[in-house]
């Protein structure tokens, strides 16, 4: 079921909806060029346990509105925040990826009412300044490629070379991160200025600042690259638990040999774990802020 829910005055966002009778509704949220669409077959076993599930499309993804501004940490939680008071949403099971996982923390640093727990789905602890030598050195990794001749058939060919593990939808699904011309070209949703905006909000707005002020639990979930040796885990497991050591209650679940859009990759393992952070949730008490 898809759902156009109003933000602003000029701003409409678009959800992925399964309704659900479960108590505790999940709001999914995509990363930075990515969109619900993604999180399609996790939203589909999570809807067959019973909850409700709001996958977004944030503001410049895709079914969203695209306006000239608000492409940053700050005002993708706002948009989340009025989006979901128009919907009538109380507490939320909150899961993000990558940036969707910055913006998620600071959703529930700022909002503790309104999360009652959350999955930080390879993200939630992007600190690029600390990884980069510098903003340029930052943008020339992240900068998105151009897509001159690029169609709908080379970068669904593209897609199964290099995710061979995923299945035919989670494929279409990247491919319709893109927006699809009549002549079966692609193109960008966002301008270059537009993605650029939002990796400046990622190296200037990290979620350190707002982890102490998380109250709900919070499962981390990073991916662990195929191919990783033992120090080399380790070396990813120990910044994490670092970046992340001020969150009161957080516990990890890592993805050995698996690649960063896990919720892609790995649908029914990403949808179990979401499930069982949900009965922990469901079992606390909700804040009364």
């Amino acid at each position: 079921m898809d759902l156009s829910v109003p933000v602003t005055d000029d701003v409409t966002l678009h959800f992925r909806h399964r309704p659900g009778t479960a108590s505790l509704p999940f709001l999914l949220v995509h990363g930075m060029a990515s969109s619900a669409r993604l999180w399609d077959e996790v939203a589909d076993h999570l809807a067959a346990a019973g909850h409700p599930v709001y996958a977004v499309d944030l503001r410049g993804h895709g079914e969203s509105d695209t306006p000239e501004e608000g492409y940053d940490t700050p005002t993708a939680v706002a948009d989340l925040v009025a989006a979901t008071a128009a919907l009538g949403l109380g507490r939320v099971v909150v899961a993000g990826h990558s940036w969707g996982g910055n913006v998620s923390v600071r959703l529930a640093a700022e909002h503790p009412g309104l999360v009652a727990a959350l999955a930080l789905v390879d993200g939630g602890w992007l600190e690029p300044a600390k990884t980069f030598n510098s903003w340029e050195a930052f943008t020339g990794a992240l900068r998105p490629a151009s897509l001159d001749g690029a169609t709908v058939q080379s970068v669904t060919d593209y897609f199964r070379a290099i995710h061979p593990d995923w299945s035919p939808a989670a494929i279409d699904a990247a491919v319709a991160t893109m927006r699809v011309n009549p002549d079966g070209s692609l193109s960008r949703r966002m301008s270059i200025e537009q993605h650029m905006s939002i990796l400046r909000s990622i190296w200037n707005e990290p979620p350190g600042p707002w982890y102490a002020a998380v109250e709900a639990p919070t499962l981390l979930m990073p991916a662990i690259p195929k191919g990783a040796d033992p120090r080399w885990a380790e070396r990813i497991r120990s910044r994490i638990l670092t970046t992340t050591a001020e969150l009161r209650d957080a516990t990890m679940r890592e993805y050995p040999d698996s690649e960063h859009d896990l919720h892609a990759q790995h649908p029914k393992r990403v949808a179990d774990d979401l499930l069982e952070l949900a009965r922990t949730a469901g079992q606390a008490a909700p804040t009364t802020r």
